[in-house]
């Protein structure tokens, strides 16, 4: 009986031991830099317009509303939980993020924020990708504290899985927004800006670190209920000329990709390619469970594109066959089927060198 009651114990401290191996996450740390379509609570104690701490927003998520920009969980909370990169809890906002926390990762990012400075600006106090960097720059301070020395530091930042979403804003608000950009740029001119710009911010995170970084190409914004609302009735699908302007910058972020990876061999960069996972789910909708592509599951005017959520506005009941959820920010449903055609992209439509599994591996 004895042998049997050790062998049960053995037994348990063995299943329990396996679970914990199991559940490790494939990257000790995961690092967020962006704007609203990833921000998670950044955004909650800045003095602008751009807090979205009320239902409906997080109507669907776990914890209510959060400052996710959702009705439930955003890109980077699916890819962080337990089907992808394998942890338990959602990385925290830089605006909660504390002690030994930190050593998960943190995500800096806030809406309204863009490659440039300026952007974003006239909405109020905006966290922009240079903040996002300081704030980076602090959290590794941190880490060498906790844990004892920079050597000791970089080792575990080289393991950690960064991902960068930026950009849309600086052609929301800044190129064919209030700032009327385009009439100092061609679409060509303006994407060598913020393509120069966001070279200096990767060396810079780089220098900080960073040793497997994903950078997002933006989305199709043409395509999205806010841009459709703002046009003639008679575009119901795609705002042509913008996305033309969206692709460009594309085409020369993945270009950076492989220039940096040239430069700096003991890193690895990916591209991620946004507008082609949206162009998928726009050309090819009931194959992912979507009935709606053009109008948004909550907000006001023509498409629910004019205006945003507004407290406790009732929104739609069938958000799952939604594409957008507000009128520029895409449904959890969405995140979900974006996330899984991204990670391990076996036919390489959407990710370039990397996969993001292949990035995550060790």
């Amino acid at each position: 009986m004895a042998f049997q009651s050790d062998y049960k114990l053995i037994m348990l401290v063995l299943l329990l031991a396996l679970k914990q191996l199991v559940s490790k996450p494939l990257v000790p740390c995961y690092f967020v830099f962006g704007d609203s379509m990833n921000d998670n609570g950044n955004n909650v104690n800045l003095p602008s317009f751009l807090r979205p701490g009320f239902l409906p927003y997080g109507i669907d998520f776990p914890n209510g509303p959060t400052g996710r920009y959702s009705n439930g969980r955003n890109f980077v909370d699916v890819i962080a939980q337990e089907q992808f990169l394998g942890f338990d809890n959602f990385i925290p906002p830089y605006a909660n993020a504390s002690g030994r926390d930190i050593l998960q990762g943190v995500n800096y990012a806030c809406a309204g924020a863009g490659i440039l400075d300026r952007t974003g600006k006239q909405l109020g106090n905006v966290a922009t990708f240079t903040d996002q960097l300081k704030q980076h720059q602090y959290t590794v301070s941190e880490m060498v504290k906790i844990l004892g020395d920079e050597n000791s530091a970089a080792f575990h930042l080289k393991k950690c899985l960064y991902y960068v979403d930026i950009g849309n804003n600086d052609y929301l608000g800044n190129y064919f927004g209030s700032t009327n950009l385009s009439q100092q740029y061609t679409p060509e001119l303006y994407a060598n800006l913020l393509v120069e710009t966001y070279s200096q911010k990767m060396k810079d995170l780089y220098n900080h670190g960073a040793r497997k970084m994903i950078l997002s190409g933006a989305n199709l914004i043409g395509c999205t209920p806010s841009v459709l609302a703002r046009s003639l009735p008679t575009f119901s699908q795609c705002i042509g000329y913008v996305n033309v302007a969206m692709r460009i910058f594309n085409d020369k972020l993945k270009s950076l990709v492989g220039d940096l990876n040239k430069h700096f061999p003991d890193a690895k960069f990916t591209y991620r390619d946004a507008s082609a996972v949206f162009q998928e789910l726009l050309d090819n909708p009931s194959l992912y469970g979507f009935k709606v592509t053009t109008t948004a599951c909550c907000g006001h005017g023509r498409k629910h594109g004019r205006i945003n959520c507004q407290k406790n506005q009732i929104p739609c009941k069938n958000r799952d066959e939604y594409l957008f959820w507000d009128p520029y920010h895409p449904t959890e449903a969405a995140n979900v089927v974006a996330a899984s055609k991204l990670f391990s992209d076996e036919a390489e439509l959407f990710t370039y060198p990397f996969t993001i599994s292949q990035l995550a591996q060790p």
